[in-house]
C-alpha cells in the first residue's frame, strides 16, 4: 500500500517539482540505483498512477523525474479508455492505494492527427484495431474540427469523463477525498505538463 501521508495535494506537488527539474535540465534521477531496485523487488507502493499516450516521447518517469516504483503507468496510443485501462487504474486505487491519477495527453499526437484525417471524404481505410482507437477520438474531432490542439484538449477531457462514468470505484474514491485526477497536456518541445482539468482536490 502507498504511504498513508501521501495525499493527492502532496503527490501532485511532487509531480510538479519533478517536471520543473526536467524542464530546467536539472533532473535528480532519484531512486534508480541498485539499492532501490532491490528494495522494490519484494513489492510496490507507487505514489501515483499515470495513464498516458504510448508516444515514445512521453516517458513518464523521465518527464516527472521519478524512479523505480514511483509511478504505476498505463499507456496506449492516444490515451483512450478501455476495460483494461479501467481495470489497471482501479487496481492502482483499490489495491496499491494511490491518491492521484494523472491522465496525460500531448501535442503533435499521431492518434489525434489520424482521427482528424479519418473524418475527411478521402479518408484512408484503417486497420480494424487502429480504427478502434481512432473512433474514441473522433467525437472530439467533430466538436473541434481540424484544430489538433483543441481536439487533443477535448479528447483529454472526454477520457477523464469516461473513466469517471465507467468506474464507480474511482468515482467513489474521488467523492471520499482519497483520490484526485489531474488531466494534463504535455508540451513536447518545452517539456512541461500543463494541467487542463482537476477532479478532486490538489
Amino acid at each position: 500500500m502507498s504511504d498513508e501521508l501521501a495525499t493527492p495535494e502532496k503527490v501532485w506537488a511532487e509531480m510538479v517539482r519533478g517536471n520543473e527539474r526536467f524542464i530546467s535540465g536539472t533532473p535528480r534521477h532519484p531512486r534508480q540505483d541498485v539499492e532501490r531496485r532491490h528494495h522494490v523487488a519484494a513489492g510496490q507502493a507507487p505514489r501515483a498512477a499515470l495513464f498516458g499516450c504510448s508516444d515514445s516521447r512521453l516517458a513518464a518517469e523521465i518527464i516527472f523525474d521519478k524512479g523505480l516504483g514511483d509511478l504505476f503507468v498505463v499507456r496506449n496510443a492516444g490515451q483512450v479508455s478501455s476495460d483494461s485501462v479501467l481495470g489497471s487504474l482501479e487496481y492502482a486505487v483499490a489495491v496499491l492505494g494511490v491518491p492521484l491519477i494523472v491522465v496525460l495527453g500531448h501535442d503533435e499526437c499521431g492518434a489525434v492527427k489520424a482521427a482528424i484525417e479519418s473524418v475527411g471524404p478521402d479518408a484512408p481505410l484503417l486497420p480494424v484495431h487502429i480504427r478502434t482507437i481512432i473512433d474514441k477520438i473522433t467525437p472530439a474531432v467533430r466538436a473541434a474540427g481540424a484544430d489538433a490542439h483543441e481536439v487533443g484538449r477535448l479528447h483529454l477531457r472526454d477520457t477523464v469523463r469516461e473513466i469517471l462514468e465507467n468506474s464507480e470505484l474511482i468515482t467513489d474514491a474521488v467523492a471520499e477525498g482519497r483520490l484526485a485526477i489531474v488531466g494534463a497536456n504535455y508540451r513536447l518541445a518545452e517539456g512541461r505538463a500543463v494541467p487542463d482539468l482537476v477532479i478532486g482536490s490538489v
